[in-house]
């Protein structure tokens, strides 16, 4: 419709206050458009509600948003990744032995979760996407496959956190705080906006909506306070190597 006017994004980008790249990103499926987007453009456009009839369409039964957004995608695209898994290792730091041991050795899955860590190291350095990993301390404990599985996983962290764009924190696993309530990742995109991931037993989830993205700040705020430095999480992960899988 906007193509047909003639009507460029920037021109979009004005009316709506956001910027030509986040227009883009709306028009790609790569970025939630809000209702208030939608109603803007709607009019501008005199699509007589037709993208307005679009937009309630895409966001029935309670969806956040809509379900073909691509999280690898999203994830691939990121300028950078922050973490929270109170139980497990992330899939970007898995192994393949604990990936399969974790989706009961389905290896067309397991080769998919390995595919992706490839965003990590296999561009150019400037381009990496930088990656906080918070981790329970419990999950340090916490046995998946075998007590060589575990080694082995533990030792794959050590080393990722040796990458230039990888930080590797462990929160101290005592205590109550809301990140007891489950795990979840928040991508920054380049135009600095932000996209949620969270797995739950029915669906993952991906959400960029202020008020879901303000819960999770808060929650990674009250995580930082519990969080060990870098060197002190090394070596608590190598004193559960020594003392727990060796």
């Amino acid at each position: 419709m906007r193509e047909a006017k003639g009507i460029k994004q920037e021109t979009i980008a004005h009316l709506t206050n956001l910027s030509g790249a986040q227009v883009s990103r709306i028009e790609a499926g790569k970025r939630r458009a809000s209702r208030t987007f939608v109603e803007l453009v709607d009019d501008y456009l005199e699509a007589g509600g037709a993208l307005i009839s679009l937009w309630e369409d895409l966001n029935k039964d309670g969806h956040p948003v809509p379900i073909w957004f691509d999280w690898p995608g999203i994830e691939a695209d990121a300028a950078m990744l922050v973490s929270w898994e109170p139980m497990l290792i992330n899939g970007l730091a898995q192994t393949p032995a604990y990936a399969s041991a974790l989706l009961r050795g389905n290896k067309e899955a397991v080769d998919a979760r390995i595919a992706r860590q490839s965003i990590l190291t296999g561009r150019d350095e400037a381009s990496l996407p930088l990656l906080m990993l918070l981790i329970d301390e419990q999950a340090l404990y916490r046995q998946v496959g075998a007590p060589e599985t575990m080694r082995e996983q533990l030792e794959h962290l050590l080393d990722m956190s040796m990458l230039p764009n990888v930080t590797v924190q462990v929160v101290l696993g005592n205590g109550e705080h809301d990140g007891n309530s489950g795990g979840f990742m928040i991508a920054t995109m380049d135009d600095r906006s932000e996209i949620s991931y969270v797995e739950t037993a029915i669906r993952a989830i991906t959400t960029d909506n202020p008020a879901d993205l303000a819960i999770m700040a808060r929650t990674l705020f009250e995580l930082r306070a519990r969080t060990l430095t870098e060197e002190m999480s090394r070596e608590v992960i190598r004193k559960v190597v020594q003392e727990k899988w060796t």
